[in-house]
């Protein structure tokens, strides 16, 4: 008979948790990440000795000192953005990972002319469920994992939020600064937006969240050309933040299908030139 092993070895003080402080003014940095790219923080803190936490901070550390040069890491993060990039940009990228005048084939129905364009918004993808007028449900996307794509699972979902979960604050901050009231009852897409999400690039004052199907205006004669997006894009003022420009557009097409393009994707010649 096997025998049962024990719950290990008791803590002197049941009672007290042990807690480590941080030092005065350091701030938690969290990031949502897939099991594959989890797995492979953790091969190289294995090999390195340590915490994936030290890894993340002895790169920083690093930075901060002047020892790990940027242009050392630089090259690999561009590489793998461009791993991560789930809706196509418009435009084949060069070495510095900026967009040159060259089509990608999979986006060749933009240039026939065929969808249409909406402001891109740099945010987290939501879904909020309404009934009666009144917020009930709030979700987040879930992307599926390198191995599940390997299986056909090509196409994201939703998984509900958690009221306990750091990493949820701010989307459920932007989801109850969301007036829903008038809205049909229903599930609503939703871009979450705020001071705390992304870098809050349009500046927003507050968190809230934008409905996909209820308020992302068309932008009607977009130019769908390398130099005419670019110069389109430089002067591009936001729909939902007047004054501040767009992030970039999103070509939805009547299948499902979206290509996108940032003002940002340019070289630096086509960035703002506004005063």
């Amino acid at each position: 008979m096997e025998e049962k092993r024990g719950r290990g070895r008791p803590r002197k003080d049941p009672e007290k948790l042990a807690r480590w402080v941080p030092p005065e003014g350091w701030s938690r940095l969290v990031a949502w990440v897939s099991p594959e790219e989890k797995k492979a923080l953790k091969r190289v803190a294995v090999e390195a000795e340590v915490s994936v936490a030290d890894l993340v901070r002895a790169l920083a550390a690093g930075l901060a000192a002047g020892t790990v040069t940027p242009e050392e890491l630089v090259g690999q993060v561009r590489r793998g953005m461009a791993t991560m990039e789930k809706i196509p940009t418009l435009f084949e990228r060069d070495a510095g990972f900026r967009v040159v005048d060259r089509p990608r084939a999979e986006c060749a129905w933009v240039f026939a002319g065929e969808g249409t364009a909406t402001e891109k918004l740099d945010g987290t993808n939501v879904r909020l469920t309404v009934r009666s007028g009144r917020l009930v449900r709030v979700e987040k996307r879930r992307n599926p994992s390198a191995a599940q794509k390997k299986l056909g699972i090509v196409d994201g979902w939703y998984v509900d939020t958690a009221e306990d979960a750091a990493e949820d604050k701010w989307i459920l901050a932007a989801a109850r600064g969301t007036d829903v009231d008038g809205w049909p009852d229903g599930e609503h897409p939703c871009e979450a937006l705020g001071p705390r999400i992304q870098g809050n690039p349009l500046g927003l004052d507050a968190h809230l969240c934008l409905p996909f199907d209820r308020e992302a205006p068309v932008y009607e004669e977009v130019p769908r050309s390398y130099r005419g997006l670019r110069e389109h894009l430089a002067e591009l003022e936001s729909r939902f933040a007047p004054g501040a420009l767009a992030e970039g557009i999103v070509f939805h097409h009547p299948d499902g299908r979206r290509a996108k393009i940032k003002r940002k994707d340019f070289p630096e010649s086509a960035r703002p030139r506004r005063a």
